[in-house]
């Protein structure tokens, strides 16, 4: 769910879950460091993306 946008910036936040996961709104193609990072944030494994 998305609790705040601040700049290029959005928060999402699950309803169960503790924490937040912050993705940024690029203009173009994430680096892959920064996907990784959201992937991490969302307690997601990296190694069973599809």
């Amino acid at each position: 769910m998305l609790v705040h946008i601040r700049g290029s910036h959005h928060h999402f936040k699950h309803p169960d879950k503790p924490g937040r996961v912050t993705v940024p709104h690029p203009k173009k193609e994430l680096p892959k460091g920064t996907l990784r990072s959201i992937y991490k944030q969302a307690g997601w494994s990296w190694s069973e993306r599809k």
